[in-house]
């Protein structure tokens, strides 16, 4: 993607970014809704068109995909199209590829959550070089003639019950529906995208008031430099917190006043 688009899709991740942070949104379901909403559009080009042209109101194009997917799937996923509509894109078919990306970055946000995001990474990483050492495997998983529900039935046969089933579940949308991709670079492309889930570390922080934008840097600097990773931070206002703050990453929770966790920040940063 290049122009418009890219920075459609960098939108559309942030959105995503925060609605996977909830932990109310099932990660999983989203991750199905939005590849089914792929399908749809890869299936319906006139539909695709309409929802990327630039001569139609951004707000008139968010409707439609409303009414479109109203019932059809849950309220994130309704919402989250209807933004990327609102977007201007360079091309039709990016909306789609934008969609498929999404739904493989919740599939594999739904793994990390559970703690499985290294073994998904591996497993792709493997199921890549057992491809390109076996002719006849690769060449049953890309024939165009068999069908998607017999290339699905051999991907079972393979890893079910022998791979998380995250990992089964992005090789076989990639296996049956390519949309023009070899299965090499298709795999590639996963494995990047884990690569980059397993990087991102996310912070959870409550505190009494809005912190500033000075605070929000010192303490996602601090974070940073204790976790040894760039820190995401999503911040939600409480006031019963009493002018302290909390910080969640993971499974661990920091908390203390502000001014203690900015002091110690500062002190971690110099030394």
């Amino acid at each position: 993607m290049n122009g418009a688009s890219r920075e459609a899709l960098a939108a559309a991740r942030e959105r995503l970014d925060a609605l996977t942070d909830n932990t109310s949104v099932d990660v999983g379901t989203l991750a199905g809704e939005l590849a089914a909403v792929t399908t749809l559009l890869d299936r319906e080009v006139s539909l695709r068109r309409v929802l990327t042209d630039p001569a139609q109101a951004g707000e008139g194009k968010a409707e439609l995909a409303r009414r479109l997917l109203g019932g059809q799937v849950g309220g994130e996923a309704a919402d989250l199209v209807s933004g990327m509509v609102r977007s201007r894109w360079s091309q039709s078919r990016d909306l789609a590829d934008a969609l498929e990306d999404l739904a493989n970055i919740a599939d594999l946000t739904a793994a990390q959550q559970t703690g499985a995001l290294d073994d998904v990474e591996d497993e792709l990483f493997r199921f890549g070089r057992i491809v390109s050492s076996n002719t006849e495997l690769r060449a049953a998983l890309t024939d165009r003639a068999a069908t998607a529900s017999a290339k699905s039935e051999l991907l079972r046969t393979l890893l079910g019950g022998r791979a998380h089933a995250t990992t089964e579940r992005l090789v076989t949308r990639l296996v049956t529906a390519p949309r023009g991709r070899s299965l090499e670079s298709g795999l590639e492309s996963l494995s990047k995208l884990a690569a980059e889930r397993r990087d991102r570390l996310v912070a959870v922080v409550t505190s009494a008031v809005p912190l500033s934008d000075t605070q929000k840097q010192r303490l996602g600097a601090a974070l940073a430099k204790l976790y040894g990773h760039t820190m995401h931070l999503n911040i939600d206002v409480d006031p019963e917190v009493l002018g302290g703050i909390r910080v969640q990453v993971g499974d661990e929770v920091i908390n203390g006043s502000l001014a203690d966790r900015i002091e110690d920040a500062g002190r971690r940063l110099a030394g």
